[in-house]
């Protein structure tokens, strides 16, 4: 029988409590070579939904896993409508004050480097440069038989031009751009192929169930040898591919610290867990460091 992959996480009693001290991280980015590992939280001043937080997308919606998208036509036709309608919202998100006070801290050479868990691209529009996708990017679409790779927006027009008049209303959307759609709003959705060898297409993230590939884990397992510290943004890391390079950072002594509202999978190797605002949290951080943000100087 297939397993369901991990999606949920219930915090033990015994976890720290959350702190509205900001002192530690501004200590740790004060003193430079800060790995960042960013997650759903950041994005949600953004008007992308978290899966986990307050109103999180997994309340309402089942992510969809690899093994169903591979294995079935109709998963895959349910999955390319929601994420076509999806992609209309989640392509005009921009940037908010977490993601620029990141690109902040870079140009002023604090960081070791930025692991994001997010798809959305949202830390490469504020400006930050050195960012791993754990998880992939929506921007981008991969062909499961040949490879290829091709810019969503591409996909975009042609799935407009199959699907005239697809103007469903949609509940709500997840993380990954996936709107909630009923099957009698799916309807009979055109998928369309590969144009180079006729094969099915995937968004280039990786799925729930899915490995995240090994040269991209043991680049990031490489920033943590690096760094001297790593600062968790707006993740609560109950998923593995995130909380291995935090148990990785306190297992070699690094200091590690979390500013997330909600109690994390991490809190038990955390310094600290600052439950703020991720946008306040950052701005002031960076406004302590009088380190100016979007060219002006930090409040």
């Amino acid at each position: 029988m297939r397993m369901r992959p991990t999606v949920s996480w219930t915090p033990a009693a015994d976890l720290p409590p959350g702190t509205t001290d900001l002192e530690p991280v501004a200590e740790a980015l004060g003193t430079g070579n800060v790995l960042v590992l960013s997650g759903a939280g950041l994005s949600t001043e953004s008007g992308i939904p978290d899966y986990r937080g307050e109103g999180g997308s997994l309340s309402w919606h089942t992510p969809m896993t690899y093994q169903d998208f591979t294995a079935d036509a109709h998963a895959r036709r349910r999955y390319w409508a929601r994420s076509h309608l999806g992609w209309r919202t989640f392509g005009r998100a921009r940037p908010n004050a977490g993601h620029r006070a990141v690109a902040a801290f870079e140009r002023q050479g604090l960081l070791a480097g930025v692991i994001t868990q997010n798809v959305d691209g949202l830390h490469q529009a504020a400006g930050s440069e050195g960012v791993v996708e754990l998880h992939g990017s929506l921007a981008r679409v991969v062909c499961l038989s040949c490879g290829s790779l091709t810019p969503r927006r591409d996909l975009a027009r042609r799935l407009e031009e199959a699907n005239a008049g697809f103007e469903p209303v949609a509940a709500g959307i997840n993380p990954d751009g996936d709107a909630d759609l009923t099957d009698e709003q799916v309807g009979d959705f055109r998928v369309v192929p590969c144009t180079v060898c006729g094969g099915i297409l995937k968004p280039d993230v990786v799925f729930f169930g899915e490995a995240v590939p090994p040269q991209r884990v043991e680049h990031c397992r490489r920033l943590v040898r690096e760094a001297a510290s790593v600062l968790v943004l707006g993740s609560s890391l109950t998923v593995m591919s995130g909380l291995r390079f935090v148990r990785q950072a306190a297992q070699t002594g690094k200091p590690v610290l979390i500013v997330n509202r909600d109690p994390t999978r991490g809190d038990q190797h955390a310094l600290t867990r600052v439950a703020l605002p991720l946008g306040t949290a950052l701005t002031t951080v960076a406004g302590r460091l009088n380190i100016p943000v979007d060219g002006q100087a930090a409040a």
